[in-house]
């Protein structure tokens, strides 16, 4: 009777191991293990904390065998768990230094208060291995889409029930006027995983962009086959939306396949966003293009691209204005968003105007510098000379061929514009050795003397000063507000007018860094060929935005 009761002992304890496992969708074998613990620690309870005993499971058989445990050890410092050569040998010829001696206990009866230790030890290993097991299977899902169930709103927050987890939509990644009830189905991006001490917690939006590309992988196959690519996305959650899209097979078009047949695909994914417009839009390897596909649907007349501050000023017609930036900024918003340029739009009157100012600054400029009488000055800034420096290093033949001038007259012009940079470097030596800026900051590979005044105003003094600086410190940064409707501010850098843009800036850095030996120079990134129109180049769009026309498909309106 005893051995069918301790057969059934085991059994009972083998079956409440796999009913917990499969409960909490975790291995049986840490069910055991935590078992195996729990015993082990209400015999050191019984038999003295001092003694290393230990418990085994059989996961067979469910045989709970107690050990005790001694050790042999050249010098004892615990009686209990240790013992010298000399003893161990006594009890068995040939023991060897590290040779355990194993001792049987009987099996245990558990009072009230082990028995309660016992079950918590049990309880808080299985939930720690619950909790290592959803962060492991959420952790791969960051990225997706998961579906729950509303189980509760706090503050405008949602906790969604997943299943055998809890996410949860903070109130900043809900579509906003969106109004969810407890028990509707919802789905929701997973953008993080993050373990905490009362269990990982699961991050889900419904307001980023990455949430409305993958409807969009959802609902198209192309996407999800990788024929289409979505290239970028950009979302004011619950009002309007951009994506941009390209095939990889000329036979495909991208913007109808995002659409579908009569605009299901689209539609699928506007009502899962509560009515989001969203503009479909072809995606351009040409910057210009892209950002006249990216304005739509206004219709753009001319841009003018400077890739060294990744700025583009985009000319409209006075109709189209309201268009080109929509209610509050949304559409230049969006596009900005969208292809990660600044744009800045102007109509085609304030560009005169401000063409007509920069030809009436350049005149002014070169009546002052060159002391030269107007009709001189108007000439070279018709010709597109827009600094001194120009002047000094041209070909004389450039200056000479401009009407009315002669080979004298334009050797005179560029001998006083020589003449002035002369005096303005030594004014510039001057100014940069009052700041206190080291002679051999010089030797930097891009540094002229009027960069190291610029830069000891800023603190910047030596080579160690430059070597130690940030790239966004030299030529500034545009900080862009989460407040939807809050202008990007702009921050200026050491280097501001000079146009001196982010690669020379980072060269400038790595050239300090090397001379002051804090790298090798074989160290460096090896240059890459550049590719693009060069800063400054104006594109005429007017074939490209009417070729572009048929690239885009607002859809949701």
């Amino acid at each position: 009777m005893a051995q069918a009761g301790i057969s059934a002992n085991r059994l009972e304890l083998l079956q409440i191991a796999e009913a917990v496992a499969r409960e909490k969708s975790i291995d049986r074998k840490i069910v055991l293990q935590a078992m195996e613990e729990a015993i082990q620690k209400a015999a050191k309870q019984r038999y003295g904390q001092e003694n290393d005993i230990r418990c085994a499971i059989d996961p067979r058989t469910g045989e709970t065998k107690l050990t005790r445990v001694v050790t042999v050890v050249e010098a004892v410092e615990n009686d209990s768990q240790q013992m010298t050569l000399a003893e161990a040998q006594k009890k068995k010829p040939g023991a060897a230094l590290g040779e355990e001696f194993i001792e049987h206990l009987p099996p245990l009866d558990f009072g009230r208060v082990s028995a309660q230790n016992a079950k918590q030890t049990i309880v808080q290993k299985v939930r720690e291995a619950e909790r290592d097991r959803q962060f492991s299977e959420y952790q791969d899902k960051v990225g997706e889409i998961a579906n729950g169930t509303v189980k509760r709103v706090e503050y405008g927050n949602v906790i969604v029930d997943l299943g055998r987890s809890e996410g949860i939509i903070r109130r900043d990644e809900m579509i906003p006027r969106e109004n969810v009830r407890f028990g509707d189905r919802i789905r929701a991006f997973i953008y993080d995983v993050r373990r905490e001490p009362r269990g990982p917690q699961i991050f889900l939006s419904r307001a980023k962009p990455e949430f409305m590309m993958k409807l969009f992988a959802m609902e198209v196959p192309e996407i999800y086959d990788g024929i289409v690519e979505i290239k970028s996305c950009a979302r004011d959650p619950g009002s309007r939306a951009k994506i941009a899209v390209a095939s990889k097979d000329s036979s495909i078009d991208p913007v109808g396949a995002c659409v579908g047949m009569r605009g299901q695909r689209v539609q699928a994914v506007v009502s899962e966003l509560q009515g989001e417009k969203v503009d479909i839009i072809q995606h351009n390897d040409d910057a210009a293009a892209f950002i006249v596909n990216a304005l739509a649907p206004a219709e753009v007349s001319k841009v003018v691209l400077d890739e060294d501050t990744n700025r583009i000023e985009v000319v409209v017609d006075e109709k189209q204005l309201s268009l080109a930036i929509g209610r509050r900024g949304q559409n230049v918003r969006l596009a900005s968003q969208l292809t990660g340029w600044d744009i800045d739009i102007m109509t085609d009157t304030e560009e005169s105007e401000r063409r007509q100012k920069e030809f009436s600054e350049r005149t002014q400029m070169f009546m002052e510098k060159l002391n030269c009488d107007e009709v001189i000055a108007q000439l070279l800034a018709t010709e597109g000379f827009g600094s001194i420096e120009e002047v000094a290093f041209v070909d004389l033949a450039e200056i000479a061929q401009i009407e009315g001038f002669t080979e004298e007259t334009a050797s005179t012009i560029q001998t006083l514009a020589r003449d002035h940079l002369t005096r303005l470097e030594s004014e510039r030596d001057a100014k940069r050795r009052e700041l206190g800026v080291a002679d051999e900051l010089a030797e930097v590979p891009g540094v002229t003397t009027a960069i190291m005044v610029a830069l000891g105003e800023n603190g910047v003094k030596t080579v160690e000063d430059l070597a130690d600086c940030a790239t966004d410190e030299l030529v500034g940064w545009t900080e862009r507000k989460k407040e939807k409707d809050a202008e990007p501010v702009r921050h200026k850098g050491y280097l501001e007018g000079f146009e001196i843009g982010k690669k020379e800036a980072e060269d400038m850095i790595l050239a300090a860094r090397v001379h002051a030996g804090w790298i090798k120079a074989e160290d460096l990134p090896q240059p890459e060929p550049e590719a693009g129109a060069e800063a400054g180049a104006e594109t005429d769009t007017h074939a490209e935005a009417s070729e572009a026309a048929g690239g885009n498909a607002p859809a949701g309106a």
